[in-house]
């Protein structure tokens, strides 16, 4: 039997986030389903559980679950709470909303829900996995033959895999909604690279799930770029004898450097133009130096060196009124370059 729409009763519609019916519907109840729509349709305004539970027929302790479950799945974002605390027994929604007869919906609450003291609403991270029990993962594995054969791989490539690991692959494939391939990809690259936090893995793969990387290919990529730039990045600790990690700041600085292809030579020479005159590591005034140096065409050590001998002769043969200068005028010439003046 095939099933088709009714377009007629669209004259308002409100969005549903695609992760929700792409990887969502077979873990959410169906109160879960109700609690999520009510507060979708009222999108901008706080709730009450109470509300939500006239409204939709679950309970207060139900709607209070079925938030948390959707913050924890980051649908809802637990930095703003969805619930807020009850001013009365029931609030008035802004859009006019069909109550269900006692006769029809058996669900229904037959009283009004007494006032409850207000409780301070959990604030789990953003996308924070869910602790499974041993037995719970069993049960998971008889009914998801994909995730048993994942776990087989992981433990091809790591020997063995914890408790924590096995909670965070099933986050990985049920909550992210990443392929197989994908998180097998994720953790060679790990293996490769000596990075066997849990933590370390689930930081990428959450960057994986925004950037929409869920693809063999576009995984693989992703990959080589890492490496690339972990190799770039140990590169500059080494060139700029760093003891520490750089910043987030540096980090983002140093990929500009890697994407633009500045010579390595070209890098440490204004690394080493930077503590000459400032006296200090800083990425911003390697950078300008850098910037200035390709803006003029600069590719190499020895450009660089010719263009200050050059101006370096013609200072010497500058006329006499300008050697004649004073003050500021003259104390830049004698410590600034060509190049330094432009950046």
């Amino acid at each position: 039997m095939d099933f088709k729409a009714n377009c007629g009763v669209w004259g308002n519609m409100f969005g549903v986030p695609c992760i929700v019916a792409d990887n969502l519907l077979k873990l959410a109840t169906g109160e879960q389903i109700k609690v999520l729509l009510y507060l979708l349709r009222n999108s901008g305004r706080n709730v009450s559980a109470e509300e939500i539970s006239v409204n939709t027929g679950v309970s207060v302790q139900q709607a209070e679950d079925a938030v948390l479950f959707w913050q924890q799945v980051n649908v809802l974002s637990p930095e703003v709470p969805a619930i807020s605390a009850p001013k009365s027994i029931m609030t008035v929604p802004e859009a006019p909303v069909v109550k269900p007869e006692p006769a029809v919906t058996a669900t229904a609450p037959a009283a009004v829900v007494p006032p409850q003291p207000a409780k301070p609403e959990p604030q789990p991270p953003i996308r924070k996995r869910e602790e499974l029990k041993p037995s719970e993962i069993s049960v998971i594995l008889s009914e998801s033959p994909h995730i048993a054969e994942l776990f087989k791989a992981a433990e091809a490539t790591f020997g063995s895999v914890n408790h924590t690991m096995q909670n965070s692959l099933i986050w990985m494939t049920n909550y992210l909604g990443l392929k197989a391939e994908v998180i097998l990809t994720l953790l060679m690259y790990c293996k490769q690279n000596d990075k066997y936090s849990v933590a370390y893995m689930e930081k990428i793969a959450i960057t994986w799930a925004e950037k929409e990387i869920n693809t063999l290919e576009a995984a693989q990529e992703e990959t080589e770029r890492l490496s690339s730039s972990n190799d770039f990045t140990n590169l500059i600790m080494k060139m700029f004898e760093m003891k520490r990690r750089p910043t987030t700041k540096q980090l983002e600085i140093a990929e500009q450097w890697r994407s633009a292809n500045y010579p390595h030579e070209l890098i440490h020479l204004a690394y080493e133009k930077t503590i000459e005159q400032i006296e200090r590591l800083s990425f911003e005034y390697i950078n300008s130096i850098l910037v200035a140096w390709a803006a003029n065409g600069y590719k190499t050590e020895d450009d660089v060196k010719r263009s200050e001998d050059e101006y370096k002769k013609n200072k010497k043969q500058s006329t006499p009124e300008n050697s004649g200068k004073s003050g500021s005028e003259s104390f830049d010439a004698d410590k600034y370059s060509f190049v330094y003046n432009n950046i």
